[in-house]
């Protein structure tokens, strides 16, 4: 099993960083990591999720979505090929900070299965995280200068 994580200080409150998470339509405009969600953040629900690494060619995947709390966790499960061989769990976590005027924002990805260490590349897979993390961070606070 191996984990990667990156976390994000954002200047805004969870609720603002939780509605750009679920506008998936928008990912386009602005992830450089996650490139497309295509269904419905619904527990249970298929989801098509489309990554780019950095330097790394897109990758389409179908994972299900196992965890949906408010303002708070949003987590899916998927596999490449079959279970056990290339398993992810990965989870958006956003923590109120300072009396929830602030978020702290956690991508993580835990890695499973057989081919795992042969396929995965941690430092491209935490770059892209950072990458997306920045570029969440920096959509939510326009947002909310906008807003003021």
């Amino acid at each position: 099993m191996i984990s990667v994580e990156a976390f994000e200080e954002i200047d805004a409150p969870p609720a603002a960083v939780w509605e750009i998470l679920l506008e998936f339509d928008s990912y386009p405009e602005w992830n450089p990591f996650v490139r497309s969600i295509v269904g419905h953040p619904v527990k249970g629900e298929r989801l098509v999720v489309t990554i780019q690494p950095p330097g790394a060619r897109a990758m389409t995947f179908t994972p299900a979505v196992i965890a949906l709390e408010t303002n708070k966790r949003f987590a899916w499960r998927g596999q490449i090929v079959v279970p056990f061989v290339f398993d992810g769990y990965h989870e958006f976590h956003l923590e109120p900070v300072d009396g929830a005027q602030r978020t702290r924002f956690l991508q993580r990805e835990t890695f499973r299965g057989a081919l795992v260490p042969v396929l995965l590349d941690e430092r491209q897979i935490e770059r892209g995280f950072r990458e997306m993390n920045r570029a969440l961070k920096d959509r939510a606070e326009g947002r909310l200068s906008i807003a003021h």
